[in-house]
């Protein structure tokens, strides 16, 4: 299992991949499954900008295509040493796949600066038990 040093090196490595000529502002990702897997995202815009995709919504998006279903951590490094939280959207999208003890870091390129539970990230939130809450 990697730790948080490799994990945060990881998502900037991801991040010096990205394809943000409109904003300028790069985002890397990197994940741990619950198995172990790890699997990475980078920001893809788009001219029709709200049309890109997140750091975090391409690492999840792979996690999901390598089989994965649990997040047990998550890294975001933007490309300054500010931290670069996760969009609204993206919240919604870790809520879905975290487990209630997994951990998001918002990082710079050498250490964590927050760090959040699925719930702390995104308090009172909707999700798949909110859908038939007779079967909860």
């Amino acid at each position: 299992m990697p730790d948080i040093t490799e994990l945060i090196r990881l998502a900037g490595q991801a991040r010096d991949r990205a394809y943000a000529p409109y904003s300028g502002h790069p985002v890397g990702a990197a994940l741990v499954t619950d198995a172990g897997a790890v699997f990475t995202g980078c920001n893809v815009e788009n001219a029709a900008y709200p049309l890109g995709t997140c750091a975090e919504q391409s690492a999840i998006s792979a996690m999901v295509l390598g089989g994965g279903r649990t997040i047990r951590e998550l890294v975001v490094v933007g490309p300054t040493d500010a931290p670069c939280p996760p969009c609204g959207a993206c919240r919604q999208r870790i809520r879905e796949f975290a487990g209630p003890d997994a951990r998001i870091h918002i990082c710079n390129e050498r250490e964590p600066l927050l760090t959040f539970t699925p719930d702390e990230l995104l308090p009172a939130s909707f999700g798949p038990e909110n859908l038939n809450p007779r079967k909860a």
